[in-house]
This record gives structure tokens, C-alpha cells and sequence, in this order.
């Protein structure tokens, strides 16, 4: 006999929200989490033969709630969240609904912050430590950082890096304290568990978006400072040269959304042999002779338009990479098998 609709576990509230949505969505969804979730809801929706109309009913209307509340939030704030669902909802459940979403979907800090402009936010922070902004960079989505980490002076970059990089978990004291300073009103609604922000994983994302000779540097100081967590850091990152490790239909995929008359010249003004003949190796033998034609008009040019160029092509094998189009070996376990 089915539980009431009162009583429902969170894997059952879940588990009926992927059947009511049906299949093709719910496959979407499960796309997004580990192993084990996907396990655990698997069973539960196994289990569930019959699901009352009301107990469906009550998920839907909750998940709704969560989902408007979470727009709100990303609008204007905690505090502009709760005063539309006050109005709209009554005290108590809008209490209830900001609950829920603080302690169980972790409304991350800095919120507000995330949605200012970098250049108004570096003018803000360049007088802080570089703790304290590696902090908050951590907390900020990966284009907003990269525009204030290559605004930084180059020893404070690979510093700041390096900080949130090596950064784990940081307690909500120290977050309190440092949005009380960036005049942040989260504290009150803030959970008491220790909230993760930084690691490698944070600065890779980073230093994708920063440019060539930016990312450069800082790889080469970190070289020097910490060997082990700039390696660390290469494996998963891919620059420019490293087209080389591309299969032939990884490569014949990418340049059919790379710019060959324009970008590609130039990406390969200063590119080594073993570049171009991978790039030369795919490409018919036409296209080969406009390719160095064009590489020979160019005459002299300035490095860091060999750069952008070079960064355009390496966002776009970023891109297709994150859209699983093709496959980009990294490190000893990336190996492909057949």
C-alpha cells in the first residue's frame, strides 16, 4: 500500500517526479547524476506500482514550488524570492519552500555577486588578499573569473591560482565574514555545513576562458612552484598543441567549424611540423596549398593574434569535446578501447 502523500521519502518524491515527467525526459534528467542516484531511483521507480493521483499531484505542485522559488532567487536574491513567495504563498510556506532550497539544494554564497559585472567586481576586490579572492573567484561561474584572474598582475595570477586550486572546504564563518565585507545579506539562511568550492577542477574551468599567454604563464610559474599540481592541471586542460593527440576524425570534425581561410593561417603561423602535418594529414591536397598560400600572405604577425586564433580553435574542440562529438585523450586513462 502506498505511503501518504504526507509521508514520502525524498528518493520516492524523486522517483515519481521521473515517471510523471515521462521517459524521454526523465532520461535527460538521470544524464546528470552518478551511478549510485541512478541505481537507487531505478529501484525505487521499480517499486513503485500503483502512485496515487494526489501523491502525483503533491510532488508535481512541490517541485514547481522549488523550481519558481530557485528563478526567483537567480532574479534578485534570497531576500526578493521570499518576499514573492510571501505574497504569493503565505509566510509560512515561503519559509518552508527557501528552507528547502537552502539546506538541501545549497543556494551557493555569493550570489548576488555572480551576477555583477567582472570589471565593476575586480575594482571591488583588487585591495583584498589573494586568499580572500581566490575565495570569492571560486564561487563565481568560470567567465567572470578568467576576467578578473588575467586582470591580475602575473604574480598574483599563478598565486590566486594556485589558492583555489588547493583550495577544499572553506567554513561558513569565513564566508560570512567575507560577504559581510562585499555587503552581503545571505548570512541568516546560510547552513551550517561546510560548503566545497575550488580545487583543480575550478581553476581548469577558469583558466579555459582566460587567453593563451594568461593561461601560459600561469602553467609555467606553477611549473616551477608546485610541478605535481601543474601537471595536474595539464592533464585536464588542452592547448593548442595538443591537436597532435586528436584522432583523424576528431581533427576532420573540428575544422569543419574552424574559419580556413582566416583562423587556421594564422594558428599555424608559429605551429610546430608535427601541428601542421596532423592538420595537413587531414585536409585535401588543394585545400593543403590555399592553407600554406594563405599562411605566406600573412607575413609578419603579432603574436597574440596567433593566440586568439589559436584559443578560437581550442574552444571549439572544448566545445565539441563537452557535446561528446569527439573524444580528447588525456593523461594515461583516457585510452580508447574496441
Amino acid at each position: 500500500m502506498a505511503r501518504a502523500p504526507g509521508g514520502l521519502s525524498g528518493k520516492q518524491k524523486a522517483a515519481i517526479l521521473l515517471i510523471a515527467l515521462g521517459t524521454e525526459n526523465s532520461a535527460k534528467v538521470l544524464k546528470y547524476l552518478g551511478e549510485d542516484d541512478i541505481e537507487q531511483l531505478t529501484l525505487e521507480i521499480a517499486s513503485l506500482k500503483k502512485i496515487p493521483y494526489e501523491a502525483r499531484e503533491k510532488v508535481m505542485d512541490e517541485f514547481h514550488a522549488l523550481c519558481t522559488a530557485q528563478e526567483y532567487i537567480d532574479q534578485g536574491g534570497i531576500d526578493y524570492a521570499r518576499e514573492i513567495l510571501d505574497k504569493a504563498l503565505g509566510t509560512q510556506k515561503a519559509v518552508d519552500i527557501l528552507h528547502r532550497l537552502t539546506t538541501t539544494l545549497q543556494v551557493r554564497p555569493f550570489d548576488l555577486i555572480r551576477k555583477t559585472d567582472p570589471s565593476q567586481l575586480l575594482n571591488f576586490i583588487q585591495g583584498e588578499s589573494p586568499q580572500t579572492v581566490a575565495l570569492i573567484m571560486a564561487y563565481l561561474n568560470p567567465q567572470q573569473a578568467s576576467v578578473i584572474l588575467q586582470s591580475l598582475s602575473p604574480e598574483r595570477q599563478a598565486d590566486v591560482a594556485r589558492r583555489i586550486a588547493t583550495m577544499d572546504r572553506t567554513s561558513p564563518e569565513i564566508l560570512r565574514e567575507v560577504e559581510k565585507v562585499l555587503e552581503r545579506k545571505l548570512s541568516s539562511l546560510m547552513t551550517q555545513d561546510y560548503a566545497a568550492a575550488g580545487g583543480v577542477d575550478t581553476v581548469v574551468g577558469v583558466l579555459n576562458y582566460v587567453d593563451r599567454s594568461t593561461e601560459k604563464s600561469i602553467i609555467e610559474t606553477l611549473e616551477v612552484q608546485d610541478p605535481e599540481l601543474a601537471e595536474e592541471i595539464k592533464k585536464k586542460m588542452f592547448v593548442f598543441e595538443d591537436i597532435i593527440l586528436l584522432d583523424d576524425r576528431s581533427i576532420q570534425r573540428v575544422l569543419r567549424d574552424v574559419d580556413l581561410s582566416k583562423d587556421l593561417p594564422l594558428a599555424l603561423k608559429v605551429a610546430s611540423d608535427d601541428v601542421k602535418n596532423k592538420i595537413f594529414k587531414n585536409i585535401s591536397k588543394r585545400a593543403v596549398d590555399n592553407l600554406q598560400e594563405n599562411m605566406d600572405y600573412l607575413g609578419p604577425v603579432r603574436l597574440r593574434s596567433v593566440e586568439e586564433a589559436q584559443q578560437k580553435i581550442v574552444n571549439i574542440i572544448r566545445k565539441l569535446e563537452e557535446e561528446g562529438e569527439i573524444v580528447v585523450a588525456r593523461g594515461g586513462g583516457d585510452e580508447l578501447v574496441v
